[in-house]
């Protein structure tokens, strides 16, 4: 098992794309590996026969564990002569294949995308004009009726976070008129176009300094708090799942550099071109459900952090405000509600309290 990331310790054997006996090639994919929602392929080392396989299907391994032998290797240039011909399993999974034999697709013809120009689902898709999104790329390699590998992989997670942490949830109410004038205000505005996520992460990360026993993980006994801010951000696959990537020292990042980092890591996401250690190592997570309309949510906490914050809708509502002369009047407002799930073994009310109201105030006063 090689290391996969410098975070990443161990990975699964999800399934071996060729068999004893088989001649493989330099680079040719031997097997999918998944390391925390991310499947990555495994190449073999060298040109020869595959005369052993030492890991069975679904079983977990840390790095460094011998997962296969090949036999009569050609350690020569890893590349091959253009002349060389591949192994059928080196075009992709059986998925693939079946998916090509199945819509007339020669993969011989097909560009592929992946590692070593493997040939992946959705360059098969491409290639038949079929839109990505009308079949689950995971659900579809899973028998009729059971949860796809990736619904299997967060259940755990979650499972686990709920059966570990003592999740407690605050919620606080939040005015964004000022949030929202800087986003849709006057075109020299910097911020036009950015949306609500990367203001309440900055502002976030500004309340983290002011409050950083949020910005920890706590892993058996051992609390740490961190300096830096590796910032967690839920990402929604549709009906595949979701996948927290994360974004390295984001404490030195601006807004729209956020912003950036946000759209960049959740195309990869999307496009299943994430590494393992861009979903590893995070130290605080923002969740946004309020970008489909929900109102409230409890998150689970992103083991092993211990907070997770969470942006719902903006939506405008009647609320109590004073005017110049002191008097209360009824005005109308966008208005959102922030929730955070917190760890009480490591937290307690008042300081999840303290900190949603750091993160309210600086909305509440943004200045762009």
């Amino acid at each position: 098992m090689p290391q996969l990331g410098v975070s990443v310790v161990e990975g699964t054997i999800l399934r071996w794309l060729v068999a004893v006996g088989d001649t493989v090639v330099a680079d040719q994919p031997l097997c999918e590996v998944d390391t925390d929602k991310i499947v990555t392929d495994i190449p073999s080392p060298a040109t020869g026969t595959l005369t052993e396989i030492l890991v069975n299907e679904g079983t977990t391994v840390e790095v460094g564990t011998l997962l296969a032998r090949v036999a009569g290797a050609n350690s020569g240039h890893p590349c091959l002569p253009e002349t060389h011909e591949r192994p059928e399993s080196a075009y992709g999974s059986p998925v693939v294949q079946r998916l090509a034999a199945e819509h007339g697709v020669d993969l011989a013809r097909v560009t592929g995308t992946g590692r070593g120009g493997r040939v992946r689902k959705q360059d098969v898709l491409a290639a038949i004009d079929r839109p990505m999104h009308t079949e689950s790329p995971y659900r579809a390699e899973e028998p009729a009726g059971q949860l796809s590998r990736m619904r299997r992989a967060i259940g755990a997670h979650m499972k686990r976070s709920l059966e570990t942490a003592a999740t407690c949830t605050t919620w606080m109410e939040a005015d964004m008129s000022r949030v929202e004038a800087a986003r849709t205000g006057a075109k020299a505005s910097s911020l036009l176009g950015v949306t609500a996520l990367p203001i309440v992460a900055r502002a976030a990360i500004d309340a983290l300094a002011e409050h950083p026993a949020l910005n920890a993980t706590l892993e058996g006994e051992r609390y740490t708090r961190h300096d830096a801010v590796h910032l967690g951000v839920a990402v929604s696959l549709g009906e595949e799942g979701l996948i927290v990537p994360v974004i390295r020292d984001a404490h030195l990042l601006g807004v729209e550099e956020l912003g950036r980092a946000i759209r960049e890591l959740a195309g990869r996401a999307r496009r299943d071109e994430l590494t393992p250690d861009e979903v590893h190592g995070g130290t605080f997570t923002v969740t946004n459900p309020g970008q489909f309309g929900s109102l409230m949510a409890t998150p689970v906490i992103n083991q092993p952090q211990v907070a997770i914050l969470d942006l719902e809708a903006i939506v405008k509502r009647p609320i109590v405000v004073g005017d110049d002369d002191g008097n209360d009047v009824i005005e109308i407002r966008p208005q959102t509600i922030l929730g955070l799930s917190w760890d009480h073994r490591a937290l307690d009310g008042a300081q999840a309290a303290q900190f949603l109201g750091a993160l309210r105030r600086r909305l509440e006063a943004w200045d762009g």
